[in-house]
């Protein structure tokens, strides 16, 4: 068996959620993909069918990490199909920027300009940043920033283009001819004062360019003419070409339909959301896409990360403090389990992926398809050690407190022999986020406590016994000695765990931290004497 039958056959039996949601697809499409119609302007038609992948965005705020997680997951998805078929397949941002601004988002400035465009389509609202044509194209471009900079393979598609350029229109003549249909799967789900202005289609206002929520008449479905009010005068005018856009479940629907999409993952809070899309784009005639619903992102405070609130972590917070390899693997692991998302998650994140991609590359294929990071590099590690963990680099930059690269990379080089940038960039590269992770979130709250009656005896023994150690002690070596002393009923520690919390709080000011034996090697035997002392004499 070639390696591609060998990954083959073992990503067919994977319990890891990227294959199990790949395999969906599969039993979609057992006899291959039909032909789709052209995403975009300009495009030729495709030859041959291929699966096509979506993922939407609502530019009405800044791009938050949720949004570009949602694209993240996505792909694994799409990765994993790859190594289940040879269908072609395409992944689609789309964003649904002719969606009217609904309120003013708290994190952008110039909010009394942003106010008079309430009800516009976010591409008719000027950039309160001053840097794009619109508020929907600022917007897009940083999700596109965000996708680029990971290197996404993704082709981005804009509501108000497809819309505008006509590209939708046989798809809204369905809607009008459905238009009952559609009306009977949204009513029962709507309050009764909604039920009376309700309309699948919401006409943007000749006189005010607002997008308008009342009530519409179908007069031809055909030409796409319809009827409604406006400002107390009745207005017929075709639906098409970028006059009107749906409601958005009902626009949801309609790209499904429109586009051919196969596969689209959502939050947890748009279960019904995709149930009533799902019965709409079956009303068009059209098969609704496979996909799961995955748990919310939650701020520190436990409550659901919001574009226009501006809460919980962005990503460039997380990629100043930790790589975007960490990044993936956090968004990678319990999809369907609401994770907390803020500066305290990331150190944990980083030593967590380093674990799973030592491990791999001594694992069987069916456990390598099981660990996360095979699904953060598509099978494709990259080369690299890291001898020392991201925990450990922070309690050491804690100890230095100002201290610089060069610095760093000082103590660490009389722990790893031939440590240098050139021989462990992606340390290199830990150095720095350590150092910026300490400045803002660590230095600001550390606090030394100075240590019990009995705690200051163990740590005179400590001090007496690293003194007594030959040079060139190993860590292993000077952990047994701490685990020798916490241990000695002499000192009356409960428990061994006791023994460490007082270190990390009397060395450290953390309430957790490294194995001792590693810090003291790295940070140095007479350096590691000095903190006891200082401890000593607080």
């Amino acid at each position: 068996m070639t390696d591609t039958d060998i990954l083959r056959t073992a990503a067919l039996a994977a319990k890891s959620w990227p294959y199990e949601e790949a395999r969906k697809l599969l039993k979609r499409y057992p006899n291959g993909a039909p032909d789709k119609p052209v995403l975009s302007s300009g495009e030729a038609a495709a030859e041959g069918g291929y699966i096509l992948f979506e993922t939407g965005y609502g530019p009405s705020g800044l791009p938050h990490i949720g949004t570009f997680n949602e694209v993240l997951r996505t792909t694994m998805v799409r990765n994993a199909f790859h190594a289940l078929s040879d269908i072609p397949t395409r992944l689609v941002a789309f964003s649904d920027d002719m969606d009217g601004l609904r309120k003013v988002p708290e994190n952008v400035p110039n909010h009394a300009m942003l106010t008079e465009y309430l009800g516009k389509p976010l591409t008719q609202v000027p950039d309160p940043f001053g840097k794009f044509e619109s508020f929907a194209h600022h917007n897009n471009a940083m999700l596109r920033e965000f996708l680029d900079r990971f290197g996404f393979d993704y082709e981005f598609v804009s509501a108000t283009e497809r819309y505008q350029a006509g590209a939708f229109d046989e798809a809204l003549r369905q809607v009008l001819r459905r238009y009952q249909a559609i009306m009977d799967i949204m009513l029962p789900t709507l309050r009764k004062e909604r039920q009376a202005t309700y309309s699948p289609v919401l006409p943007i206002s000749p006189k005010s360019g607002i997008v308008l929520q009342v009530p519409v008449e179908v007069i031809d479905a055909e030409t796409g003419m319809i009827r409604f009010e406006d400002e107390g005068e009745m207005v017929e005018m075709s639906a098409l070409s970028g006059a009107t856009k749906l409601q958005w479940k009902v626009d949801w629907a309609m790209r499904w339909y429109a586009l051919g999409v196969d596969y689209e993952m959502a939050g947890k809070d748009l279960i019904d959301s995709v149930t009533q899309s799902s019965k709409i784009c079956r009303a068009l005639g059209g098969r609704p896409p496979e996909g799961f619903n995955y748990e919310m992102f939650l701020d520190e405070k436990g409550e659901k990360i919001s574009k226009s609130k501006g809460n919980g972590l962005s990503l460039e917070q997380w990629l100043t403090y930790g790589p975007q390899e960490s990044l993936a693997f956090y968004a990678y692991r319990e999809p369907k389990k609401a994770k907390q998302l803020h500066m305290g998650v990331i150190p944990r994140a980083v030593d967590d992926y380093w674990q799973f991609r030592v491990n791999y590359p001594n694992q069987a294929i069916e456990q390598q398809l099981g660990n996360p990071v095979h699904h953060v590099h598509d099978g494709k590690l990259p080369e690299g050690k890291l001898p020392v963990t991201f925990g450990l680099l922070l309690n050491l930059v804690g100890v230095m407190g100002e201290a610089s690269r060069d610095q760093v990379w000082s103590y660490l080089q009389n722990y790893v022999e031939g440590a240098n940038a050139e021989t462990y960039p992606e340390l290199d590269a830990l150095i720095g986020h350590a150092l910026a992770y300490h400045r803002d979130f660590v230095a600001p709250t550390l606090r030394r406590r100075a240590p019990d009656a009995n705690e200051a005896a163990a740590l005179q023994r400590l001090d007496t016994e690293l003194a007594a150690l030959p040079e060139g002690a190993s860590a292993e070596d000077i952990q047994n000695i701490v685990y020798a002393i916490g241990n000695d009923e002499a000192f009356g520690f409960a428990e061994l765990r006791d023994w460490f919390k007082a270190l990390y709080q009397t060395l450290l000011g953390a309430d957790q931290g490294p194995r001792m034996g590693s810090f003291i090697a790295l940070y140095g035997v007479e350096n590691s004497r000095k903190l006891i002392a200082q401890a000593m004499s607080a």
